[in-house]
């Protein structure tokens, strides 16, 4: 049936008397020689289906409610696919061919998710609410009492002809649909990464852990170590074929320097070295950059990234660049064997700072 084939008579009441209001469909003006350009109004407003026939409005109203209600389950599909889904599996899918599972599952469930949402407003727009088309004059940019209360009003008329204390289906699925899928969001925040939990406080040192030349990959004695000389160094056991070699290195590398006692002039450093032997991080505290400049005169390292400088015969201390702290100090020793030892982890993080440090 179409909205032309309406008897007038089955039209509702308030509808009716609202065509008849006018609503902006008066007379329609007639272009002359003086008015070459009349406002031609609006067309007659023709009626939908569903403002005649309840059982219309009420299937209408269902199959919105459905769509809400396909936007939940996609949604709690989308969170138990993060769940259930192991990362690494894949599917095939033509004409795609292989590819993620996971990562499937999740676009499609947050596709359907979004389009449900979507689609439902727009059905429930174009066929539940008022579609009569009004003509309203423009108005000055400061609002006058009347036109205040004008727009409330209007905003009123608008609450009412959207049926939404009414249509209790579709505003309690609507209300669902949208507060069920922000989950899919939260449940993202955990891709993010794993919790970091103490892995940033420690390292691979430990107490009577052997300190290997990285060049030569052999354990160092004091005498191997030069006055003026900077070496490089790894725990002992840690190999570069090993799968994690990257992510324990870049929190264990370390450098040794040999200096003369007499140069040193922090009581800890003093303390925490081995003939003149001191052992720092070789992870610059600004940005995690390597450091492996030496200036031998003035026992300054340089990180080559932004120049941050450390005195490495004062604790490390920062002196120039952008390094918020100074180098993390590792206190080494001899073994029973005379190799050079490490006698405990950092005492400190490595590396740049981060929100738990200390």
């Amino acid at each position: 049936m179409s909205s032309q084939d309406i008897p007038e008579e089955n039209v509702p009441a308030e509808r009716a008397s609202d065509d008849h209001a006018g609503h902006g469909h008066g007379p329609v003006a007639v272009a002359d020689e003086q008015n070459p350009f009349a406002d031609p109004g609006l067309p007659p407003h023709e009626h939908r289906i569903q403002d005649i026939d309840e059982r219309a409005a009420k299937r209408s109203e269902r199959l919105v409610a459905m769509l809400f209600v396909l936007s939940m389950v996609a949604t709690v599909g989308f969170i138990a696919s993060y769940v259930a889904i192991p990362n690494d599996k894949s599917v095939y899918i033509f004409p795609l061919g292989h590819i993620s599972a996971l990562n499937f599952a999740l676009g499609m469930c947050l596709g359907v998710a979004l389009f449900s949402i979507g689609a439902g407003a727009v059905h429930w727009a174009r066929t539940l609410m008022s579609d009569v088309e009004i003509a309203d004059e423009r108005h000055p940019i400061e609002a006058s009492p009347e036109v205040k209360a004008k727009v409330l009003a209007d905003f009123k008329d608008g609450a009412k002809e959207s049926a939404l204390g009414r249509r209790k289906l579709i505003r309690n699925t609507m209300f669902g649909a949208l507060a069920l899928f922000p989950l899919s969001g939260v449940v993202l925040l955990r891709d993010l990464g794993p919790l970091p939990g103490t892995k940033l406080r420690h390292t691979l040192w430990s107490k009577g852990k052997l300190l290997v030349n990285m060049n030569t990959n052999e354990p160092l004695r004091p005498s191997d170590v030069a006055v003026g000389s900077l070496t490089f160094v790894k725990p002992e056991g840690l190999e570069e074929h090993d799968e994690d070699f990257q992510k324990e290195i870049a929190k264990a590398a370390l450098m040794i320097i040999r200096l003369q006692p007499e140069d040193i002039k922090d009581k800890q450093e003093l303390e925490w070295s081995y003939q003149g032997i001191v052992a720092y991080s070789k992870i610059c505290t600004h940005v995690g950059c390597p450091i492996s400049l030496y200036e031998q005169q003035t026992h300054h390292a340089l990180c080559p990234c932004h120049q941050s400088t450390f005195d490495l015969s004062d604790g490390a201390r920062v002196i120039f660049g952008p390094a918020g702290h100074a180098l993390p100090q590792l206190q080494i020793g001899v073994n029973a064997e005379g190799y050079l030892e490490a006698l405990s982890d950092f005492k400190e993080p490595v590396g740049p700072a981060f929100w738990e440090r200390g």
